[in-house]
This record gives structure tokens, sequence and C-alpha cells, in this order.
């Protein structure tokens, strides 16, 4: 049996907790890469709803082509910007040795942004 699928508002609220530092014994770099996992979940989230309400199964391809498609159903610059902070968000997913992490600031405004973009998503 699975595990129940995250709600976007959980994830939300996850990223939330990360971005302000309520969850204890955790250092900075791994609440902000945390957090904006959560943050790509919940735009992932997002933007399979919109696919499948669509096209059905349309949700089921790689995240680059759903990022092509979603333009094809929302506006132009909601798919643009979406596709933007999902590159941003990806890049602050991993870690890498010799790369500084995202910071607090660039989380905060991504949560901002993505915050914004599955209202928009949501309409």
């Amino acid at each position: 049996m699975s595990a129940p699928a995250a709600s976007v508002t959980d994830l939300l609220l996850t990223a939330d907790r990360l971005i302000t530092g309520d969850l204890a014994g955790t250092s900075a770099g791994g609440r902000h890469r945390g957090a904006s996992i959560a943050l790509r979940t919940a735009l992932e989230i997002s933007i399979d709803r919109v696919l499948d309400a669509a096209v059905p199964g349309l949700s089921r391809t790689t995240g680059r082509a759903k990022l092509l498609c979603l333009r094809c159903y929302t506006a132009a610059e909601t798919a643009r910007r979406a596709k933007a902070v999902w590159s941003h968000l990806c890049l602050g997913c991993h870690y890498h040795q010799y790369e500084i992490g995202p910071t607090h600031d660039q989380v905060r405004a991504w949560r901002a942004e993505v915050r914004e973009l599955i209202g928009r998503l949501s309409h």
C-alpha cells in the first residue's frame, strides 16, 4: 500500500516551516534545500492538475515536456514564470559540494512566486 500523496497546501506549509526555521536540529542549507523540494513538488502537482484537466494522461510526461505543454493550457506569462521558477527550484534542490546552496532570500522569493502561480493555475 502506498503512502497518501501530500497536498499542495501541506507542501506549502512544510516549505514555510523550513523557511522560518521551525524545525529544530536542521541546518540552514538543509532547510533551504528541503523548502525548495517542497515548493517544486507543490508546483508540479498544480501543473499536473492543469494538464490532466486539459488532456487526461498528459501529466505523465517529463517535467520539461509538461512545462512546454503548459503554455497551451494557460496564459503564456504564467507558463513562462512557472518554467523559470521550476528551473531555479531544481537547481536549489540539488547538492553539489562545489556550490553554495540557495539562500534564505532566494527561497522566500521562490515561495512567493510559487504561491502566486499555484493561485493562477487553480483558476
